[in-house]
């Protein structure tokens, strides 16, 4: 039935010799039947072409409508407005899509084709872009989700460091040693990640193994006072000093202490050459591997 008015209306529009037409345009006598094909075309694809019309600028208007309150919430949770333009101009652009469907199927214009090619070509942009498609999946939910921020220092995908930017498609850290390193979100996204930034606190766990002969009271008094004299330890939560593990050659004790998360590197390196500074001083020793090698020599045979 759609197909028969599209026909139709072809067969009207179809253009004509521009004299003959200009001489039947001036001719009186056919202005009537010209303006009862006018009425029969107004009557016949006139409802048509309104409601077109209608559902072009109602679907239009909500689609701006969708666009400013998807803006405002991502506004208000502080996405980074790289993405919010992005995300709402993509929301418009498919909501248009339908919308411009939507009307030409009202006028009686096959749009399944249409439907189709939009279809086929999304589909191989995608296959095409499969990975950076993921990058990008990831990146945002990286930046709406906020596992970490720009000046973090995290642990993911094997490295260690400082997040200097973050991007749609990559995060960019730098480690200790000022490398920078430029991670695919797409990475990030499929790993586990330690954020060492979003705590005020962090607890230094430090192995202290000493011999078996070693007085286990004398060790434990040294420790801790090693531990009251460090100013940058906690106390509360109140230090732990424990013998944790009868190991192969020595005894182990854990020292757990909490610190502030600025001060987590200076107070482990400082604590472990005090630590051996004074154990030395003590006399206590710190055992390490070590393998006897037995020598036979064999008798010479008669």
């Amino acid at each position: 039935m759609a197909g028969e008015k599209v026909e139709k209306a072809v067969e009207v529009a179809q253009p004509v010799d521009v004299v003959q037409q200009v001489k039947d345009l001036a001719d009186p006598s056919n202005w009537g039947a010209m303006l009862e094909h006018g009425k029969e075309f107004l009557l016949q694809y006139g409802p048509s072409l309104l409601a077109a019309i209608a559902i072009f600028f109602i679907g239009k208007w909500v689609a701006k409508w969708i666009k400013r309150l998807v803006a405002r919430g991502m506004t208000r949770a502080e996405v980074d407005p790289m993405i919010v333009s992005f995300t709402t101009s993509m929301i418009y652009i498919g909501l248009m899509v339908f919308v411009v469907i939507a009307a030409l199927g009202e006028i009686g214009i096959q749009t399944t084709s249409f439907i189709a090619i939009l279809g086929a070509a999304g589909l191989a942009i995608g296959l095409a872009l499969q990975g950076s498609l993921a990058n990008f999946a990831a990146g945002f939910m990286l930046i709406i989700f906020r596992p970490f921020k720009v000046g973090d220092v995290i642990e993911a995908a094997g490295v260690t460091g400082k997040v200097d930017e973050i991007q749609i498609f990559t995060t960019t850290l730098r480690t200790p040693d000022n490398k920078t390193i430029i991670i695919p979100n797409g990475k990030l996204g499929n790993d586990n990640i330690i954020n060492y930034s979003t705590q005020e606190t962090r607890r230094v766990d430090i192995t202290v193994g000493v011999g078996y002969d070693s007085d286990l009271k004398q060790v434990r008094e040294v420790l801790q006072e090693i531990v009251d004299a460090d100013g940058r330890i906690l106390k509360d939560p109140e230090p732990l000093i424990v013998v944790g593990e009868l190991a192969d050659s020595s005894i182990n004790f854990f020292v757990r202490v909490w610190v502030k998360s600025a001060d987590y590197w200076d107070v482990f390196f400082d604590a472990n050459e005090t630590i051996k500074t004074r154990l030395d001083e003590a006399g206590i020793n710190i055992p390490y591997p070590t393998m006897d090698i037995n020598l036979h020599k064999a008798e010479a045979s008669a």
